[in-house]
């Protein structure tokens, strides 16, 4: 590795999302084909999901200090090889099991890589510059929601549901291989001594004691929650008072992908020059607004694709901004503990919200799931507000890597 290019680097990055959440948003539309072609239940079905979740927070946690101490490069290695791996192991699955093995080996991956690529953002590229890269690189989830699951689907239904599992393995070994040859170490300051688990903790522990690292914890978690009691059962709401098609639904849900890709690299460029939280606060109180708007307003279906068009553009523009902010929240060497500590967090908040918003759409309709959604938004803009710093740009120059 004789020279870093940052635009392979964040290429790298953005493959390695779009891969990895593409084999996440996949078993959602194909989950019917699965039961039918294992015999598996539609009760059963939805542990898949679940257990794919509880292990991505778990282990997000257990690596977060681990990254601090090895480096992000090797982390990035792990987890690419175990993901590829365990995407290419859905070949065997030939029963609920199999399955449900498979995913929690494909969650322990995806624990391992989910707040590695926002860390090594935070390592490789000065404060200044990082809202782009992030705002690039978590374009990589819309790109997956817009090409990665219709093409996934196709080939589902052609070649049986292990298909898309086999194009983002390939996609997947294709990030690792770009990672071992192109994207460096860089050389920033790693946790010393030895990593137990009591030290972890500790660690832990010590960050929860800051006020700062308490507010952005919950105001991550408070982001996520927002997103999942307004989108899990908006598709239902418009199929019964709309007659909305499976079609339509999906056409709404890759419009949301192109108003996440247009605006998440020009949101986060813009923090770079501006500041994140003005950003953040405008998106928080914006979103809030369409938010409950949204059972008054939407009365044709062609209204719900401007409306979910607008909320979507708003959702990225508060995301690249906030992790850029987290990266400056702490040093080099607790950057991993606290990236994936949030990750975790927000894995609670949006689970949270999804086993909340079934009971408030069945006992009081989906306009309690926007107001819920709505002040979920405020509270994040509060704390923001008020208990947020906006750190001072940092120096322009990108880090020198370590060969």
């Amino acid at each position: 590795m004789n020279k870093t290019s940052p635009g392979v680097i964040v290429f790298a990055l953005w493959l390695l999302v779009f891969a990895a959440s593409s084999q996440i948003m996949i078993i959602s539309p194909i989950l019917p084909r699965i039961g039918e072609e294992l015999l598996i239940g539609e009760s059963a079905l939805g542990t898949l999901v679940s257990a794919y979740t509880i292990m991505v927070g778990a282990f997000a946690i257990i690596a977060g200090p681990i990254s601090d101490k090895v480096g992000r490069r090797r982390i990035l290695l792990i987890g690419t090889s175990i993901m590829t791996g365990a995407l290419l192991m859905h070949h065997f699955v030939v029963g609920y099991y199999s399955f449900l093995a498979v995913r929690v080996c494909a969650g322990l991956a995806g624990g391992i890589l989910s707040g590695a690529a926002v860390s090594y953002i935070g390592d490789f590229f000065p404060y200044n510059r990082r809202g782009w890269a992030t705002g690039w690189v978590m374009s990589g989830m819309a790109v997956g929601q817009i090409v990665g699951i219709p093409i996934g689907v196709v080939l589902a239904g052609a070649y049986g549901f292990k298909a898309p599992f086999y194009l983002f393995a390939l996609v997947m070994a294709g990030t690792f291989a770009l990672i071992w040859f192109r994207v460096p170490q860089p050389d920033v300051e790693r946790m010393q001594g030895r990593l137990t688990l009591s030290r972890a903790v500790r660690g832990y522990k010590e960050m929860l004691a800051e006020r700062q690292i308490r507010a952005a914890a919950m105001a991550y978690f408070t982001m996520f929650l927002s997103v999942s009691l307004f989108i899990v059962y908006l598709p239902y709401w418009l199929e019964q008072t709309l007659n909305a098609t499976p079609n339509a639904i999906a056409t709404l849900f890759m419009v949301g992908g192109v108003a996440n890709v247009l605006t998440g690299p020009q949101a986060g460029k813009l923090s770079d020059r501006i500041g994140r939280k003005r950003i953040i606060i405008l998106s928080c109180v914006g979103m809030s607004l369409v938010m409950l708007m949204t059972t008054v307003v939407i009365r044709e279906f062609w209204i719900a694709y401007i409306l979910y068009f607008v909320t979507m553009i708003l959702v990225a523009m508060r995301i690249s901004p906030f992790s850029a902010l987290l990266t400056a929240l702490v040093n080099d060497e607790r950057r991993g503990a606290l990236m994936s500590f949030t990750v975790a967090l927000g894995q609670a908040g949006f689970a949270l919200g999804a086993a909340v918003a079934g009971p408030l759409y069945t006992h009081l309709g989906y306009g309690s799931n926007t107001v819920m959604a709505a002040g979920s938004v405020l509270i994040t803009a509060v704390i923001v507000t008020y208990w947020m710093p906006e750190p001072d740009s940092q120096r322009s120059e990108i880090t020198v890597p370590v060969n």
